[in-house]
């Protein structure tokens, strides 16, 4: 008797496994442990020096903190973008949602120029802000706009999909069993919803880290005020400085990689809350 082996569209495990490792390789691996091996050909006491600068600290509280802030105000306002486009049907629904993709498809650099003829002092919205004492261009405040706009894609194409395969019929029965559209949110819907939110928001906070065109246009770029980290970096590569701006980028991914590591344990413990509750 013969033994009979289906061809398979894709080749074997082995093949596969071997591609993947090469590929990861290739692409990831290789470019960080180049990153690393540059950083360290400094000392401790220079790699010290070069990622605690005064100036370089200052850099870290901005782009950290306008991150985590643009992404939380994505994470509210995405959820309510993707729940629109979802639950109603309206004139120009589609457009809108065309219109939500806009920041993938704008390249970065030309994103940060309209923005800053928006807001600037004499752009069509910033010539009416001023006169009221709101300065939003060149400031911290037009670094967070600008993380805002290109990271509001990433939460609203996240939840979308959840929100759509929601099953209604649960919905009903908690109406029938008397519960307000209030305690149905927040006791059937946000469980569902919130592991693909938390991934939003951590996609958003991980673009919004190394986001260099739409903000150095809007951002000033004035030392200790309204300078991100990877200007920082570009700086002292114009310099010369390879190994310097290898070690700020270093602590960059040190530390994006924990905090990402954070949110999937977040992600993780919600899971299996939500699936313990069902």
């Amino acid at each position: 008797m013969l033994n009979y082996s289906p061809r398979r569209v894709l080749p074997g495990f082995r093949l596969t496994l071997g591609y993947t490792l090469f590929y990861l390789g290739l692409i990831v691996l290789i470019p960080i442990s180049a990153l690393f091996f540059k950083t360290f050909t400094l000392s401790f006491e220079q790699f010290w020096a070069a990622v605690t600068s005064e100036r370089v600290m200052a850099s870290y509280r901005l782009t950290f903190g306008a991150s985590l802030l643009a992404a939380l105000v994505n994470m509210v306002f995405g959820l309510v973008l993707a729940w629109v486009l979802v639950r109603y049907n309206f004139p120009g629904k589609k457009m809108m949602d065309a219109l939500i993709d806009l920041p993938f498809a704008l390249p970065t650099a030309v994103a940060g120029i309209a923005l800053t003829a928006l807001l600037a002092s004499n752009g069509w919205l910033g010539q009416y802000l001023e006169p009221m004492g709101i300065t939003l261009a060149f400031t911290p405040s037009g670094v967070v706009i600008a993380l805002i706009f290109i990271g509001i894609p990433f939460v609203v194409r996240t939840v979308q999909p959840v929100l759509e395969d929601f099953e209604s019929e649960l919905e009903e029965a908690a109406t029938s069993l008397g519960a307000s559209r209030l305690q149905i949110f927040i006791h059937l819907i946000l469980p569902h919803i919130a592991p693909a939110l938390l991934t939003g928001f951590a996609m958003a906070f991980a673009r919004a880290i190394g986001e260099y065109g739409s903000v150095i246009f809007i951002a000033g770029n004035v030392p200790m005020v309204s300078e991100i980290t990877p200007l920082i970096i570009v700086a002292k590569l114009e310099q010369y400085d390879y190994a310097g701006a290898t070690a700020v980028a270093v602590v960059m991914l040190l530390i994006a990689f924990v905090l990402l590591l954070a949110i999937n344990a977040l992600q993780a413990w919600q899971r299996r809350a939500t699936g313990g509750a069902a």
